[in-house]
């Protein structure tokens, strides 16, 4: 027969006020138990009834129980209830309980590590309207289209009991979806045993830098560039060389002469639109740094992170369609659906491909199967171009709009160029001063954006911001230019 319960547990369950309730009352019981006021054998009170002695729910009281039976403290005797087990596990093998926020510990530490740079390049957490440099509106993917996609994957997966680690490279039927898109679209001669998954174009261009660099060799970077890959260069022990820029993409007599003068291992471009400034490298200039980089023997790691909007003409094929054997090609599909699917990849060499597929068994094991597979599912079913086909011409009439807004906004402010293609602006500041007064000020008022310093690979290049206008409405646009023109007025 039950006894009446006469415990204070009620008293004893607030181990942590931000633990789950059904922990809270897990840790009372053991508490009980080892203070020797619930004996081995005793039995507990039903559920339900325990559930209105502490007024929770009955269904938090089964949790709690059920997490007991499993660490061995209390024993299920079926319809008779549950009983007190008369083989206690040891107080070490209790869980602790959640250390209450009172008592953590302090954020000193007794050991060196690598800390962050005072300037951080990830934005921080907090309340803020953070203008891109560049990305696809997420709201314009069918989240239906998406959330079908994913479940096929897994359910396929599940079939074919591919839901365990596999090969670092990626997804063999993602891998060849990819293959096919970039033979098709951007006519590099690939297969499948060229293309390595990464989580996102700059995971690729991390682990490139990894294979290709040795503490001391240099890397060449034009003068105003994409921070986060000279960052990576960098952590792989780069030495930066800067070269020249204008608005025919990189300066190739400039990549001569740090070559003559420099050990240069590779050299990082966007010449599909230019990072930040949005021009296309032309023609004869892609045809001479490749020749470069035959004789002095560097890599080209090729990022073409927006290859598929273009709003003018058609846009050269990528450097990397016409010298397979120079080029490191890195590509995103975070561009083409949406930002938070994180999957980019890599074209090169099988052997390259290998030595990243190491490099990414060595921090990760593998890949998102299941998200991989619902890529691969969007890239088969053609659900991808059909996306891309329909924004496209919704970020050109954004594109235009835009400019309208920069016209009438900030016209007495700066200077800019339509892009031909991509999702941004490079504004030029006319004054300096009110570049400084809209970056100082622009906190206060909750804007959060790259820093102007952020794309000059060395002192005093001249600064500027690049503004992605693809996921903002006009409305948004327009709101938006209006609180950076107050920023910036004396």
């Amino acid at each position: 027969m039950l006894r009446p319960w006469t415990l204070p547990l009620k008293e004893r369950v607030r181990i942590a006020p931000d633990s789950p309730r059904y922990m809270q009352i897990a840790h009372g019981l053991i508490h009980e138990i080892e203070r020797g006021r619930l004996l081995p054998g005793e039995f507990l009170p039903s559920s339900r009834e325990l559930a209105a002695a502490l007024e929770v729910n009955r269904k938090t009281i089964v949790t709690a129980y059920e997490e007991l039976i499993a660490q061995g403290w209390l024993v299920s005797a079926g319809t008779r209830g549950t009983i007190v087990s008369t083989s206690l596990p040891s107080s070490d093998d209790a869980p602790a309980p959640p250390i209450a926020p009172d008592t953590r510990q302090p954020d000193e530490t007794e050991y060196p590590f690598l800390a962050a740079p005072d300037r951080l390049i990830a934005i921080p957490a907090g309340k803020w309207r953070k203008l891109d440099e560049g990305v696809a509106d997420g709201r314009l993917f069918p989240a239906d289209l998406l959330a079908r996609a994913y479940r096929k994957a897994a359910e396929g997966a599940s079939r074919a009991n591919a839901l365990h680690y596999r090969d670092p490279r990626g997804s063999p039927r993602l891998r060849q979806e990819i293959a096919s898109m970039l033979r098709r679209q951007r006519g590099l001669m690939v297969g499948a045993e060229n293309i390595c998954i990464t989580r996102g174009s700059q995971m690729g261009v991390f682990l490139t830098a990894r294979i290709l660099i040795r503490p001391g060799d240099a890397v060449l970077v034009e003068r105003l560039t994409y921070e986060p890959a000279v960052a990576a260069f960098r952590a792989c022990g780069a030495k930066i060389v800067t070269v020249g820029l204008d608005e025919d993409g990189v300066d190739v007599a400039d990549v001569e002469r740090a070559c003559r003068k420099h050990r240069v291992r590779a050299i990082f471009v966007t010449p599909h639109h230019q990072f930040p400034t949005t021009v296309s490298m032309r023609p004869e200039r892609r045809l001479r740094l490749l020749e470069l980089a035959r004789q002095f023997a560097f890599a080209i790691i090729e990022d073409d992170y927006d290859h598929e909007f273009h709003f003018g003409a058609q846009p050269l094929l990528p450097m990397a369609s016409y010298a397979p054997a120079r080029v490191i090609y890195a590509g995103s599909m975070s561009k083409l659906l949406v930002p938070a699917l994180r999957i980019g990849y890599i074209a090169a060499a099988p052997k390259v491909v290998d030595a990243l597929a190491y490099q990414i068994s060595l921090i990760d094991g593998m890949g998102n199967t299941v998200t991989e597979e619902a890529a691969a599912e969007l890239l088969e079913s053609g659900e991808v171009r059909r996306h891309v086909r329909k924004t496209a011409q919704i970020y050109a009439r954004r594109r235009d709009a835009f400019a309208r807004n920069l016209d009438s906004e900030m016209d007495r402010l700066i200077d800019y160029r339509l892009p031909d293609g991509g999702l941004a602006f490079w504004l030029q500041f006319k004054d300096m001063a009110a570049l400084d007064r809209l970056e100082a000020r622009a906190p206060e008022i909750g804007l959060s954006f790259a820093s102007s310093h952020s794309y000059a690979a060395e002192e005093g290049t001249e600064r500027g911001l690049r503004i992605g206008f693809a996921s903002l409405t006009e409305e948004e646009a327009k709101e938006v230019l209006q609180a950076l023109r107050r920023c910036a007025e004396p």
